[in-house]
Formats: C-alpha cells, sequence, structure tokens
C-alpha cells in the first residue's frame, strides 16, 4: 500500500477520500485541485452509529486477508463508517464516522 501512495504523491495526489457508501473516491492535490471517481458499488446505507470496538475487530479481520472490496465497505457500512482517507505525505490511512470521528489511524508504509 505504501507503494501505491508514493506513486500518487507522485503525479500530484496529497490526500483522497474513500466513501462506504457507493466506493466512489474523491482525489485532492495542491491549488486545491480535485478529481472524483465513479461509484464502484451499489448504494449501501451507512449505519447512524458506530461501535468502535465491533469495528477494530472487523478491520483485524480484513488484516488477515481474504475480504473483498465491496464485502468490506457493505460491512464498514453496517458499522457506521463513512470514508477512509489516505494521505500521502504521511502514508496514512485513517477511518471516519458520519460525524466525522477518527474510528482508526494506521501507518501504510
Amino acid at each position: 500500500m505504501g507503494g501505491y501512495l508514493r506513486a500518487l504523491r507522485d503525479i500530484g495526489v496529497e490526500t483522497y477520500d474513500s466513501y462506504v457508501t457507493d466506493g466512489h473516491s474523491e482525489y485532492f492535490g495542491a491549488d486545491g485541485q480535485r478529481l472524483v471517481g465513479p461509484a464502484f458499488h451499489e448504494t449501501f446505507a451507512i449505519a447512524e452509529t458506530c461501535d468502535k470496538e465491533q469495528f477494530l475487530q472487523y478491520m483485524q479481520r480484513v488484516e488477515q486477508g481474504g475480504v473483498g472490496y465491496v464485502e468490506m465497505s457493505k460491512a464498514m457500512a453496517d458499522h457506521g463508517v463513512e470514508k477512509w482517507t489516505f494521505d500521502t505525505q504521511r502514508l496514512t490511512i485513517t477511518y471516519f464516522d458520519s460525524a466525522g470521528t477518527v474510528l482508526l489511524g494506521e501507518n501504510v508504509d
């Protein structure tokens, strides 16, 4: 994942948000540049509340492998995750709920 973020940084992407509801991403560069990608999957409703502990347990399963992107997105929606943000400068990924609360932050180098 670190290599992917470095490659994005090399072409000018500073951060990008991936939205759980439909899988679309928004890429941000210097000077307010913004590119919005298309939806990637069907629309999932985001749970109004997030059980952080259940989300963290689910993420342990994801890290072990064998979970596809759409399956992961559906489970995140059910757990109340709105989006995750990649920072290409810091090489981090941060998961947020709908209120903007940080649920998990990880280094991906």
